[in-house]
C-alpha cells in the first residue's frame, strides 16, 4: 500500500469539548514568552506556505491585521521582528523584594498576618500589601500576582446550613483522616 493510500485510511482524529480545549490553548500560548514566539513562527510558515492572512487567522484564532502585522515585522526585521519586545507601561508600585515577600507569604496562611480570611483571594492579598507597604492595588491586579508567582486560586466549598456533620462524613468520598 503506497503512503498516500494509508493516510487516507487513517482515522480523523477528534478532540472531545473543541470550544473550551481551544480557549485553553490559546491562553496557555498567551501564558509563554516562548509559546507566543513559537506562535508566530507558525503564523509565519503559514504564509510563507500560501496561506492568506486571513486563512491564517481564522486557524490560529488570530485577527487577520494581527497576521499581516507579524508579516510585515518578519519582512523587515527577520525572526527579531518575531520577539516579543518590552511593553511600555506603568511600572510597577511593587519592587522585586516585596514581590518575592509576597511569594513567601502565599505559602503561609493569612492568618499568620492577622488577617481574618482562611484562604488567600484578591481582596485578602489586597489587604495584605496595603497593611505592609502602603501600597493601594485593586483585587485584580492581586489576581494577576497570583498567576505570576505560580499560584492558582481555589474556592473554598461552600458549607450547607443545617447540615448534618456526621451524615456528611460518612458519605465523603475520602476520609478525613486519609485512608
Amino acid at each position: 500500500m503506497a503512503r498516500n493510500d494509508i493516510l487516507l485510511c487513517m482515522k480523523k482524529t477528534t478532540i472531545p469539548d473543541t470550544k473550551t480545549v481551544i480557549l485553553g490553548l490559546q491562553d496557555e500560548i498567551r501564558r509563554s514568552h516562548d509559546a507566543r514566539y513559537d506562535h508566530r513562527l507558525h503564523a509565519i510558515l503559514l504564509v510563507a506556505q500560501g496561506l492568506s492572512n486571513h486563512e491564517v487567522a481564522q486557524l490560529l484564532g488570530d485577527s487577520p491585521r494581527t497576521v499581516a502585522y507579524w508579516a510585515k515585522r518578519f519582512i523587515e526585521e527577520g525572526l527579531a521582528g518575531l520577539v516579543e519586545a518590552e511593553r511600555p507601561g506603568r511600572p510597577s508600585r511593587l519592587s522585586e523584594e516585596q514581590v518575592e515577600k509576597i511569594d513567601l507569604a502565599l505559602r503561609r496562611s493569612p492568618l499568620e498576618f492577622g488577617l481574618t480570611s482562611n484562604l488567600w483571594d484578591g481582596k485578602t492579598l489586597s489587604a495584605f500589601i496595603m497593611h505592609q507597604w502602603g501600597v493601594d492595588l485593586c483585587v485584580r491586579q492581586c489576581q494577576r500576582l497570583f498567576r505570576q508567582l505560580g499560584f492558582r486560586l481555589r474556592k473554598p466549598r461552600p458549607k450547607i446550613a443545617r447540615a448534618d456533620p456526621e451524615l456528611q462524613q460518612r458519605v465523603k468520598k475520602t476520609p478525613e483522616n486519609g485512608p
